[in-house]
């Protein structure tokens, strides 16, 4: 059965006074997540736009090409650009403490969650709970933007189990027209729409306070580093002012919650380099020992867990294990990003540590399976692995146990905008 959190336990949500565009400005501001795109690819889609927030989330590409992207002056140089967009009122600041409502869309995909101040103590206590490990590089990286431009500027996806108070009070916002309205022409059906709702009415805010504040846990689906970031930031700053009490802004971090059933992960693939010495047939004779192998016409593209697609030589193959699937109790080992790596990627071609061995590459299911194809094909890589996604209850159950998943375990689609809304911490 659930513990429920005791009144004394801290809030998991609270709304909060942003930092966003104006109607006028949501076009011009709106940018990628900063970690999805190289310097080189940021300078390119900010170049003609002196507005976007990539100014702010990568801010090196306004410096010189060769700069080190985490040399002080790059902080400096995103404190001063997003200081510019709020004189120039591109970014106003919301005058009380309000929540947000954030829908995205990608093709027929939607999902619409709520976007506020994620509670840095109920991170701390594993309220909001992880599933990966954090690298301590990347977590520098974070604290060092967040002190130098005093906000939480990237937002950490979440997600909850399903609440009909959310879901009441989303209904009502939505039903009238959004304060911000965001087209990304992507290509196809990779188009996507980022629309927000300001909720400042009190009864509202109450509600989903209340309805956040009852739950047992919200999960971190995307946004490992930036958690970690705020809880360190947050805890710099208690130690420097003792005298704040908890509703001190740093105590909350910048999030946006989606319910878990209306969250899409796509399927996260692999690409090895070589086969460790084999032949084609010495590996197939390999993989054979532990997974029955089937040849078959088209891209093998996994219709439920615990089956894979393997392409190798300008074949596919369909892949299954021949032994028994881990008992439930063991909710890492079942993940199909485990029985690969357990079965054949550690044992067949020593695989050891996918976060630093450089023969293996992950690609996400955006790009589709010819992208696996291609990277064989072209001779870049010797085989590609097509899993099928992760499952949002196994990761659920993964976080639940207090367990880390595999890297690279999940893709989710579509990402999250930069620049819609960010949290000041003055």
């Amino acid at each position: 059965m659930a513990n429920h959190p005791e009144p004394n336990t801290p809030f998991l949500m609270r709304p909060f006074p942003a930092l966003r565009p104006t109607a006028q400005s949501a076009e011009a501001v709106a940018a990628p997540p900063y970690d999805v795109l190289t310097s080189a690819e940021a300078r390119r889609l900010a170049a003609d736009r002196p507005w976007s927030f990539l100014h702010v989330s990568k801010a090196e590409i306004d410096l010189p090409e060769d700069i080190d992207v985490h040399a002080p002056e790059v902080y400096a140089k995103a404190a001063e650009n997003l200081q510019a967009m709020l004189r120039a009122g591109v970014l106003i600041r919301e005058a009380a403490p309000c929540y947000y409502i954030y829908r995205v869309s990608m093709g027929d995909h939607v999902q619409t969650g709520v976007v506020g101040g994620g509670s840095v103590a109920a991170y701390d206590q594993n309220r909001i709970r992880r599933h990966e490990f954090t690298r301590p590089d990347k977590e520098d990286d974070r604290v060092r933007q967040i002190d130098a431009v005093n906000a939480q500027t990237g937002p950490v996806f979440l997600v909850h189990r399903p609440d009909a108070a959310i879901v009441a009070v989303i209904a009502r916002q939505t039903a009238r027209p959004p304060e911000l309205d965001v087209p990304w022409d992507r290509g196809g059906d990779n188009d996507v729409r980022h629309q927000l709702w300001v909720v400042d009415q009190p009864d509202d805010i109450a509600a989903l306070s209340a309805a956040f504040n009852a739950m047992d846990a919200l999960y971190i689906a995307d946004g490992h580093h930036r958690s970690a970031a705020a809880s360190r930031v947050a805890a710099a700053r208690r130690a420097a002012h003792p005298e704040a009490g908890p509703e001190a802004p740093w105590n909350a971090f910048l999030v946006v919650s989606f319910p878990e059933d209306e969250v899409q992960i796509l399927d996260y693939n692999r690409v090895v380099r070589d086969l460790a010495g084999r032949d084609e047939q010495a590996f197939l004779a390999e993989v054979g020992r532990a997974f029955d192998i089937r040849p078959c016409d088209g891209p093998a593209k996994p219709d439920q867990a615990h089956h894979f697609g393997m392409y190798l030589g300008g074949q596919w193959y369909r892949l299954t294990p021949r032994d028994a699937l881990p008992p439930a109790s063991d909710p890492v080992a079942r993940l199909d990003i485990s029985l690969l790596a357990d079965r054949l990627l550690e044992p067949v071609l020593g695989i050891t540590d996918p976060r630093t061995d450089t023969r293996i590459d992950f690609i996400g299911g955006i790009r589709g399976m010819a992208e696996l194809e291609r990277r064989v094909d072209s001779g870049e890589m010797a085989v590609a692995f097509a899993l099928f996604p992760t499952r949002m209850a196994d990761l659920l159950a993964v976080a639940d146990a207090g367990e880390v998943m595999p890297p690279k375990s999940t893709w989710f689609e579509p990402k999250l905008a930069d620049g819609m809304a960010s949290l000041p911490l003055d």
